[in-house]
């Protein structure tokens, strides 16, 4: 049933026919947009109007026609300090704050009047860096602080309706990540409503949901967040320069998405080179002037349109490199192990290799080092005071998040090391994970001769055990926490010392690329078939499918070290849902989805769940169909229910899949336990499995399940698979072994 329609009495802000000129320039031409609660961002190229709409609404330009209400009742004509009365607060860009007053006077100030859920003493917990510096008057302020006192200035007047141009204009990433989890959860959490004028696509798309675009004093149209934000091609017609808003640049980009036949010169002509152009080469200020349009002309970079087969290029996706020396992190708790941290970097820094000192304590206190515990408690989303407070197992979590967030914004890092118990262990540990794969990693800790599956996870991460407990220098500590340097010094070098020998750009260009595969011991003839008929063209990464394995796969996929993956064997659902030993965790599939990498899988294993040695089995279990697979492992036949579930489950991620899915069905069976004659061979349970993904998945031309009436283990259902892979990703041999040759 159709929601009714609301009166305009309901709705907190709705713009009509707004028309705004600057003597005979039409700045606004009939404006119109409609918010009543969230967030709703609003992007255009510079000079499109976009402040002037801020303006207009606050009454600092005049308007010379329109409607502007809330709650029904016109605004238009108000002076501004009235406006502000009836509930509006404002974020000017460039910040406008007053030289001369400290943050405490400008809260306070503002705040006077005002009463609700923001306070002073709320914006100083939100904003910890404004509590240090309160009495600091605005001229002592760096920009971010600024920007900060800005925002928080609006928020102390408890508006209904919230408008900042450019919140996050020239701010360092750390603050802009602030800025965004802050606007998320006004949205979600308080009944303002917050308009938000953004040159940053990346921001404007993260805190709304819809984003408005703006060109030549109009919103041209408002398109889903997520739509923009993963295509390229379309921003760049939307927002790019040479095209307006009677273009009408949305039907220009589907109508260039048509499949559609066409003859063989058209389609020559569609994959020729274009120019890309940029027109803002520099980030924009309130001072920036137009950029000429030679400057926009020489700025413009070459590109190709329309889908490249893996035939036609030698170009192999990797992660990004980033800039900057590269240098060893040395991190952990100096206020409880400083002499054993120093001990290590003083170590490695005779080797001759770069190294900064990093502070991740929890206690508050100041440390000597090349960054405190003060500046990565501001890379967590709620900054300091997430970090600094009384409960450690609080504390520890979050210094450990907000260390992954302050890792993966750096530049090129060599290698890391930490030491410490428990604790530390567990806050350096997520910053470890978050590097690629290859980066050297060595963790010293008490508890590394214990399960330390929690810590290393997916990753290469290097644990070595303490042996005495990591709590000051003596003559055993002194050769494990030596040992474990030297052993990152050697790692570290080598690789600098590989780089430079073979070269990175010759290294890409030669390499195959990466293809993930997924086996177990009962899909291995499969897998073996495939890459055997692959090897010639792609470097085949087969991954054990024990849960671990599974992760680390995509893990890889996340960080661009694999460039397609064949996802036969998929049983970590299995244990997950039923479990298992050997389970995936719920992000199973999430890199693909993330990066919309086609997609080849199947069902390898899922007719059976793993479980330790027959005495380990869950009572529950007790009484089902059981095999031992060796003295350490039993495995469970999935009975039909169970593989109903299953099949949704994978159903449901498959739908979620932006990019090409080709998802096999083995017909006579799923392992090499399935097959007839074997101790789980159950046609009924597979068809439940095979009914449950077809009533699930969401099949179009881009999304397929595909019978196979073969075992898996069949050659006939491998070339089924290599031909399904082949289809998405082309005949990449033939071009690569003669960039080989040259």
């Amino acid at each position: 049933m159709a929601e009714p329609r609301r009166s305009e009495a309901e709705v907190l802000l709705q713009v009509k026919g707004l028309n705004v000129y600057y003597g005979r320039s039409h700045a606004l031409q009939g404006v119109g947009l409609t918010l009543d609660r969230g967030v709703q961002s609003v992007v255009g190229r510079n000079g499109m109007g976009k402040t002037t709409l801020c303006k207009a609404i606050m009454g600092l330009a005049r308007a010379s026609s329109g409607s502007i209400r809330m709650r029904g009742e016109e605004l238009l004509g108000l002076p501004p300090a009235q406006i502000a009365r009836h509930g509006v607060g404002y974020v000017p860009q460039g910040r406008r704050l007053w030289r001369s007053l400290t943050v405490d006077e400008h809260l306070r100030m503002t705040a006077a009047r005002q009463r609700g859920a923001w306070t002073v003493e709320r914006v100083y917990d939100a904003f910890p860096r404004l509590a240090e510096r309160r009495n600091s008057n605005g001229a002592q302020l760096s920009g971010g602080e600024q920007q900060m006192l800005a925002i928080s200035r609006a928020l102390v007047t408890n508006p209904r309706l919230l408008i900042m141009d450019e919140p996050t204009e020239g701010l360092a990433p750390v603050i802009v990540a602030q800025v965004e989890e802050m606007l998320v959860r006004l949205g979600e959490e308080t009944d303002m409503a917050v308009l938000v004028i953004e040159q940053n696509i990346g921001v404007a798309t993260t805190v709304s949901e819809s984003v408005a675009i703006m060109v030549n004093g109009r919103i041209n149209r408002i398109i889903e967040s997520r739509r923009l934000a993963a295509d390229r091609e379309l921003q760049q017609q939307l927002l790019g320069v040479g095209r307006h808003s009677d273009a009408e640049p949305e039907r220009a980009v589907e109508a260039a998405r048509e499949s559609a036949p066409r003859p063989a010169s058209a389609a020559r002509s569609s994959a020729a080179p274009i120019r890309i152009y940029l027109s803002n080469p520099a980030p924009p200020t309130r001072w920036s002037q137009p950029v000429a349009n030679a400057r926009i002309e020489s700025g413009a970079r070459i590109a190709s349109i329309g889908p490249v087969r893996r035939e036609e290029t030698t170009e192999v996706r990797t992660a990004a490199t980033p800039s900057g020396p590269p240098l060893v992190i040395v991190a952990g708790t100096l206020d409880t192990k400083g002499a054993e941290l120093r001990f290590m970097r003083d170590l490695i820094v005779a080797s001759g290799l770069r190294t900064r000192l990093v502070d991740v304590s929890t206690s508050g206190k100041l440390a000597t080092c090349d960054v405190t515990a003060q500046e990565i408690a501001l890379n967590h989303g709620r900054g300091g005071s997430a970090v600094f407070s009384r409960e450690r197992g609080a504390s520890v979590a979050a210094m450990a998040e907000a260390f992954e967030g302050w890792i993966k914004r750096q530049g090129e890092i060599a290698g890391i090391i930490g030491a410490g118990g428990s604790g530390g262990a567990s806050i350096v540990a997520p910053a470890m994970r978050a590097l690629p794969i290859g980066v050297p990693k060595m963790l010293i800790s008490s508890i590394a001769s214990g399960d330390v599956s929690r810590y290393v996870g997916p990753t290469d991460i290097t644990m070595m055990y303490s042996v005495t407990d990591v709590q000051g220098l003596n003559s055993i500590s002194r050769q494990v926490l030596a040992n474990g340097a030297q052993a990152l010094i050697g790692m570290v070098k080598a690789r600098l010392e590989a780089r430079e020998a073979t070269g990175a750009a010759r290294s890409r260009r030669n390499a195959p690329p990466a293809v993930g595969l997924t086996m177990f011991g009962v899909t291995t003839p499969c897998v073996q078939q495939i890459t055997a008929e692959l090897a010639p063209d792609w470097e085949c990464l087969v991954f054990h499918a024990t849960g671990v394995g599974g992760r680390s796969m995509e893990k890889l996929i996340d960080s661009g070290a694999i460039s397609a993956v064949i996802d036969v064997t998929t049983t970590e659902v299995a244990d997950m849902l039923m479990g298992g030993v050997l389970p995936a965790d719920e992000d199973r599939f999430g890199a693909v989805i993330r990066t919309r990498m086609p997609y080849v899988g199947s069902v390898g294993a899922l007719d059976m769940v793993n479980f330790g040695p027959p005495d380990k089995v869950p009572a529950a279990y007790k009484g089902r169909l059981l095999h031992a697979h060796n003295p350490q492992v039993t495995l469970m036949r999935t009975t039909a229910a169970e593989n109903g579930q299953i099949g949704r489950w994978i159903g449901e991620r498959l739908n979620r899949m932006d990019g090409p899915v080709r998802f096999l069905l083995p017909e006579l069976g799923v392992s090499a336990l399935d097959q007839q004659g074997q101790a789980f061979h159950d046609p009924q349970a597979d068809a439940a499995l095979f009914r449950a993904l077809e009533q699930t998945v969401r099949q179009t031309a881009n999304r397929q399940l595909i019978r196979v009436k073969r075992h898996i283990n069949d050659p006939e259902f491998s070339a089924a698979v290599v031909a399904a892979f082949r289809a998405l990703h082309g005949q990449a041999g033939a071009r690569r072994r003669a960039a080989r040759q040259q």
